[in-house]
């Protein structure tokens, strides 16, 4: 009798395993002949030579499957063992599934245009109001590439802005006190990886999320960089940031132009930078609106409101808007410059 141990290195082995173990057991009922013991993320099998390696490619299989669509149900588990393709809903947008197996696809227009812009540039720019989708999709496509091994990890950073309220001591040590402005992020990226393998990438710093001011000296290579709420960088922090771009990396700066928490006397280096960054090439800009806002209906019609408010009320731009405005008026130039180019 043999004895193989089978570690699972790419998915989180509760996903192999099933609730309760219902996976496991069906597992076990598929391959009676061997004596099969799972602890943690290691798989012990006893049995003949042939059996094992029958198992040990079927197991591998499922990893493969489990890794890609985060899910493993029953048929799938049946399907493999009789050398059949499991029927997966494939749908020709999906960016990545979720840890739920639902799939994550561009669900307006201009979120689609981000996913397609990714591919042909290696910086992005991508601004729009709340809601809109702007950082949950870039880190669907900054999750993609590391499960593809297309980068070696991923670096989500934010400055750390108090959003209009003096928030004063927070207790705690430093990860304590900066955690509260990176949850966002943490959220994204939770419904996309199984808790235990974010855990696992977290340790080993392939996933890394840090407030901006922690880019500082840093070479990035061999990853996917997000900036996000760039709106709230100044001019010296951003051009910091975007000089830290290594070999083999991308970059996407997401942002809202309304929402700058800044000193009013402080000019937003999101705006800036794509004031002067806008016709460069390999440099590509996504403009966001109220239409792509994917959260509950109500937040388009706040946003409406607020919009209809300020334009009533206000007959100086305050300097959110002007910002906005600017940047608005780049963005035209260059689509322009491109479409003589075209």
């Amino acid at each position: 009798m043999i004895e193989k141990h089978i570690v699972l290195e790419e998915i989180d082995p509760a996903l192999i395993y099933g609730v309760n173990n219902a996976n496991l057991q069906m597992i076990k009922a598929l391959f009676p002949k061997l004596r099969i013991v799972a602890r943690g993320n290691v798989i012990r099998a006893m049995g003949d030579d042939e059996v094992l390696t029958t198992f040990e490619n079927y197991i591998k299989q499922l990893e493969e499957h489990g890794a890609r669509y985060n899910s493993l149900k029953e048929e799938v588990l049946l399907d493999i063992f009789n050398g059949n393709r499991p029927a997966v809903e494939r749908e020709s947008d999906v960016i990545v599934f979720s840890v739920t197996g639902r799939p994550i696809t561009p669900r307006s227009e201009n979120q689609l245009r981000l996913v397609k812009s990714y591919k042909e540039n290696d910086m992005l720019f991508a601004v729009g109001p709340a809601g809109s989708g702007k950082t949950y999709t870039a880190i669907a496509l900054a999750v993609r590439a590391l499960k593809n091994k297309e980068v070696k990890k991923l670096i989500l950073c934010r400055p750390a802005v108090e959003a209009g309220e003096k928030l004063g001591f927070l207790p705690g040590d430093m990860k304590d006190k900066i955690d509260p402005y990176l949850q966002p992020l943490y959220d994204a990226l939770e419904d996309m990886i199984p808790p235990q393998k974010l855990k696992e990438f977290m340790e080993l710093n392939v996933i890394q999320i840090a407030p901006l001011a922690f880019m500082r000296g840093r070479t990035l290579n061999d990853a996917v960089v997000i900036l996000d709420e760039a709106q709230n960088t100044t001019i010296p922090q951003i051009k910091m940031f975007l000089t830290r771009m290594g070999m083999n990396t991308k970059m996407i700066i997401t942002g809202d132009l309304t929402q700058i928490d800044l000193p009013s006397s402080t000019r937003s280096g999101l705006s800036h930078a794509m004031h002067i960054l806008c016709d460069i090439k390999g440099i590509g800009i996504i403009e966001m609106n109220k239409k792509d806002i994917v959260r509950h209906k109500l937040v388009t019609k706040i946003v409406e409101a607020y919009e209809k408010e300020k334009s009533a009320n206000s007959p100086l731009m305050d300097k959110s808007a002007a910002q906005r405005e600017l940047s608005q008026n780049y963005l035209s130039h260059a689509e322009q410059a491109r479409n003589l180019d075209a």
